[in-house]
């Protein structure tokens, strides 16, 4: 870990709501792993943000919208993002969404094929789209016709829209976590 984790006593005037913002967010929407310590300090991407509060406050609020009513089913979202963290090993962010995407039902054989970086044969059709979207945004270049004609197909013009700004989002969270070098918690589970 490159910097230090800030414990909730040693935040600044402009930290500190930021971190009862991200607090209460955590609380409402990521539970489930281990992001805060027996401290209240923040974990994850959460902790880079604090320290940096002019970017992390946009990245958070951007956070906050990803989260806020989504219109993408629950599964299809987490294999985007364990495509893109499978994409840049970005080991906090595959473990936790690995645990958020086995409360989704997800198998624990296509979560292994997710993470090692592979499509597994058995994907839904939506799975299947959400998959290959992912995967071609974080390879580089413009989305192919085929596959943003699939996404519209499958989630609808807001739908495909929302998939390219998750998987977004999801890769500005894994540089984070992969520039900080922050660990997955000692005890994960």
């Amino acid at each position: 870990m490159r910097l230090p984790i800030l414990p909730p006593a040693e935040l600044n005037s402009e930290q500190k709501p930021l971190y009862d913002d991200m607090r209460e967010g955590i609380a409402r929407n990521f539970q489930g792993f281990i992001n805060i310590r027996d401290d209240g300090a923040l974990l994850g991407p959460w902790n880079p943000w604090i320290h940096e509060p002019q970017f992390g406050k946009p990245v958070w609020e951007l956070t906050k919208a990803m989260v806020s009513k989504p219109s993408l089913p629950a599964a299809v979202r987490e294999i985007a993002i364990l495509v893109t963290g499978a994409h840049f090993r970005s080991a906090y962010e595959l473990y936790a969404h690995a645990i958020f995407a086995e409360h989704r039902g997800l198998s624990d054989e296509k979560l292994a094929t997710i993470v090692a970086g592979q499509r597994p044969t058995d994907l839904t059709r939506q799975e299947a789209v959400a998959y290959d979207v992912a995967s071609a945004l974080v390879g580089g270049g413009v989305l192919p016709e085929l596959t943003y004609r699939a996404a519209v197909e499958q989630f609808g013009q807001h739908g495909a829209a929302e998939l390219s700004y998750l998987v977004g989002l999801y890769c500005l969270v894994s540089v984070t976590l992969n520039t900080f070098d922050v660990p997955v918690p000692e005890t994960s589970r």
